[in-house]
């Protein structure tokens, strides 16, 4: 058995490992676990900012919200179209007419109204939004959860160091790291967290796991490279899963009935709460997924949808983590890869737009009741302080007391940085 393991290709061992996954620990393969990866620090001595954060949760509103009828509203503006403004608990800052509890939590948010992009295709967009780099065929980069967990570690160590709920077709993953900064994906939140719980006796599982062990060591102290490393590692972390006492915090039936409707029974909401309890049991970084965003046809009438469910679930989460203590210390992050044209069209829609649109931050340390850059008077163009992505993801670097100069190598030997060339908005903080 042993010489069969050492001299079968990658691609056999591969398939021996996932299939051993499944036989002998008794449960399936993690999407988080496969692939590999490896990437170098280079030697420096950079500085790290105070960490005013401790941890992050990124709602990500994919398809491309529109700016105009959320975040950067234009009354009496013809490019307004029927979406009112409202005023909000923080002084002179006006949202959409749609988001009416959020707007009673004004004052914790920093609304960043001069975002700009170079990338108006969906795939593309979502890409450069994750990693702070163009899509390239020749090379993956990591997502900000990845980097996040590259330089700070696990939090908890028996959990995942990132998870995504509700999306991850196309989320860039670890890209080029190695596989145990790959995210967990959570397709459903009511579900939680599959295949991960024992199907065996103690003592059966520790002899087939003893076993497991037995036959891959020789071939690891063989080839002891971090794709062979990444082998056992993968193992070491479903066990150390499969055996948490924090398994709980996926569990959503924990949460009484009047805190789950609070944020709404949809996925987004759901995924809101479950992100609460996740970087409550210590997951430093989650991402939190709500698409239909892409109105090219009746934007005000999808809209409204849509912001219902994020109005609800955003604004619980924030009034929750307060209550909990957690608010100053976890970063929320609400993003899209582009904005919709202030221009309507004859669908009474908004098309893609990435030439101006806004984030939010909340938490963190982040100074609450502001707006941070604007648009011109018919949001069609930035007429101060201008924010790239890079920017916007180094800011997220720079709550977390991240190295964002420090350069790590690619497989290729190229280099890279958290943000690429992007400057934190550093006047968001207290």
């Amino acid at each position: 058995m042993k010489e069969l393991l050492t001299q079968c290709d990658d691609i056999n061992r591969r398939r021996f490992l996932q299939g051993a996954a499944s036989s002998f620990l008794g449960v399936g393969l993690l999407p988080a676990l496969a692939g590999s990866a490896n990437a170098a620090f280079e030697d420096s001595s950079q500085l790290r900012q105070i960490a005013t954060a401790k941890r992050v949760i990124y709602l990500y509103m994919s398809g491309g919200m529109s700016h105009l009828d959320t975040f950067d509203t234009k009354p009496g503006a013809e490019t307004q179209g029927p979406t009112k403004s409202i005023p909000t608990s923080a002084d002179g800052l006006l949202l959409s007419e749609y988001l009416p509890r959020l707007a009673r939590q004004g004052h914790h948010l920093a609304i960043v109204n001069s975002l700009t992009s170079t990338a108006g295709a969906h795939e593309q967009g979502n890409y450069l939004q994750h990693t702070s780099y163009a899509m390239r065929g020749t090379i993956k980069h990591p997502s900000m959860g990845a980097w996040v967990n590259k330089f700070l570690g696990r939090d908890n160590v028996t959990l995942p160091s990132s998870v995504v709920v509700n999306g991850g077709s196309r989320h860039p993953g670890a890209g080029f790291f190695e596989n145990r900064f790959s995210p967990v994906m959570i397709g459903s939140p009511e579900r939680g967290l599959q295949n991960v719980r024992n199907r065996m006796q103690p003592e059966e599982f520790e002899f087939r796991y003893g076993l497991t062990r037995q036959l891959t060591t020789e071939f690891a102290q063989r080839y002891p490279t971090k794709n062979v490393r990444a082998y056992g590692d993968m193992y070491d972390d479903a066990v150390r899963l499969m055996q948490s006492a924090d398994l709980s915090a996926f569990d959503l039936t924990k949460e009484s009935a009047e805190t789950r409707e609070s944020y709404g029974k949809d996925s987004f909401g759901q995924g809101c709460l479950l992100a609460r309890r996740l970087v409550e049991a210590g997951v430093r970084y989650v991402e939190v997924t709500l698409g239909g965003w892409d109105t090219h046809q009746g934007n005000f009438v999808r809209v409204p949808e849509r912001c219902d469910i994020l109005d609800r679930g955003f604004a619980s989460l924030v009034a929750d983590l307060e209550r909990r203590g957690l608010l100053s210390d976890t970063l929320i992050v609400l993003a899209s890869e582009f904005g919709r044209t202030p221009r309507i069209n004859q669908n009474e829609g908004r098309d893609h737009y990435p030439k101006a649109f806004s984030g939010v931050f909340a938490g963190g340390g982040i100074t609450g009741g502001q707006r941070y850059g604007k648009t011109d008077a018919t949001g069609e163009t930035v007429a101060e302080n201008t924010v790239s992505i890079p920017d916007f993801n180094a800011t997220i670097g720079y709550a977390l007391g991240l190295p964002l100069n420090q350069v790590l190598y690619s497989p290729s030997k190229r280099p890279f940085t958290l943000s690429d060339k992007g400057q934190p908005l550093a006047s968001l903080f207290a």
